[in-house]
């Protein structure tokens, strides 16, 4: 039986229109009722920010409660009526850090911060070609590609930007490699994956190392091609992605560790599989892998369970009832830092609605939902 959908306060908001946004009405925030509730755990719910097509203007963002079991779904809008747009256009990251929500909207140049409980609207960072948000001692650093939306074999090199989370006010800014994306913080320095992708097929391979005690980059470490994910896991491992070239070398997944008796991180593994997203639980790590090939034109999809203790494959596919076999295109991946509930979304033709999956840690599928368009990255709330 499918659940239940309620549009809350439908008819008023229908009436809704204000000055600054002409007469646009401003479309009601839609319930499911899940029912997946847990109110004895330290987390409130989740968010999932909807990237959107490039140029639709349709980035989203939706939340479930494990208080009420209600999943809302494109809330923005009603709680900021007065917001010209809304949140933009592709949404590419979103974390909480402190009170605040912050939402990375790549080709509107900004990230959006947010109340993290109310979700009304506290004010815009502009950062040109944003991508990824990491935070470290009071600051937010967004990686940025820079230059446009455009590729170009002369694209400029990225940047790390930092910004003051309580002024919201950009505070430094450290170049990079080409096309800069994930990063993640330990012992003091940022390692930042660079992937070239504008670039292409002349792709950057390093990952950058920035010293944070004077923001400044001080190694580039040579690692795969096209890097993209970049995650540190309990023991401050570092786990790298490269997409390869969509033709001829194949995605990879690498680690980099320090190595005993010495503060550099160097690349200790590489793993055979294709990875294009991963999440971290204990000791294992949960990911997929949605390859794309030129030559045949067509998606590869697996999933799978690394320990990341021995570095070895424990399992071929994490989802264990057959409900992959739903699944049209992978597109996020989350764990439930306490629960272990596993969540995977799907984009599936990139231009209409797609779906979130909740399964059981023992792959089981609990529930799934309807989300906005191209369901992508998702961030937990605490109480």
């Amino acid at each position: 039986m499918k659940a239940k959908q309620f549009i809350l306060y439908f008819l008023p908001l229908l009436m809704v229109t204000t000055s600054c946004r002409e007469d646009e009405l401003v479309v009601p925030t839609e319930y499911d009722i899940i029912g997946d509730e847990n109110s004895n755990g330290t987390i409130r719910g989740f968010y999932l920010v909807n990237e959107g097509n490039m140029g639709s203007n349709k980035c989203t963002l939706d939340f479930y409660d494990y208080h009420t079991g209600l999943y809302s779904r494109n809330f923005y809008a009603e709680r900021n009526p007065n917001v010209i747009k809304e949140l933009g256009d592709v949404g590419n990251d979103i974390g909480i850090y402190g009170s605040k929500l912050y939402v990375v909207v790549n080709c509107s140049h900004k990230v959006e911060v947010l109340d993290a409980h109310s979700g009304v609207r506290l004010g815009q960072i502009d950062i040109p070609n944003c991508r990824y948000v990491r935070f470290h001692r009071g600051k937010a650093y967004v990686s940025s590609y820079v230059g446009p939306v455009l590729i170009d074999p002369n694209a400029p090199k990225g940047a790390v930007y930092e910004v003051d989370t309580l002024s919201l006010a950009v505070t430094g800014k450290v170049s990079v490699g080409y096309q800069p994306e994930e990063m993640e913080i330990v012992d003091d320095y940022m390692y930042v994956a660079n992937s070239g992708g504008y670039r292409a097929p002349d792709y950057d391979n390093t990952v950058s190392v920035i010293q944070m005690v004077d923001f400044k980059q001080v190694q580039q470490i040579p690692v795969g091609i096209n890097l993209h994910r970049l995650k540190k896991d309990r023991y401050n491992k570092l786990w790298v992605t490269s997409r390869g070239d969509y033709l001829y070398r194949p995605s990879r997944l690498y680690v980099m560790q320090k190595k005993p008796g010495f503060n550099q991180m160097i690349v200790s593994d590489t793993i055979p599989v294709a990875c294009s997203n991963m999440a971290f639980f204990g000791d294992y790590m949960y990911y997929y892998a949605t390859e794309w090939n030129n030559y045949t034109a067509s998606n590869t999809i697996n999933y799978g369970i690394i320990d990341i203790r021995t570095k070895k494959i424990v399992s071929g596919n994490f989802i264990t009832d057959g409900t992959e076999k739903e699944i049209t295109i992978p597109y996020g991946i989350a764990v439930h830092p306490e629960t272990g509930d596993i969540f995977v979304t799907d984009a599936k033709n990139y231009v209409s609605s797609g779906t979130l999956y909740c399964f059981s840690p023992a792959g089981h599928k609990k529930w799934s939902v309807r989300t906005g368009d191209i369901p992508a990255h998702i961030t937990f709330l605490q109480k």
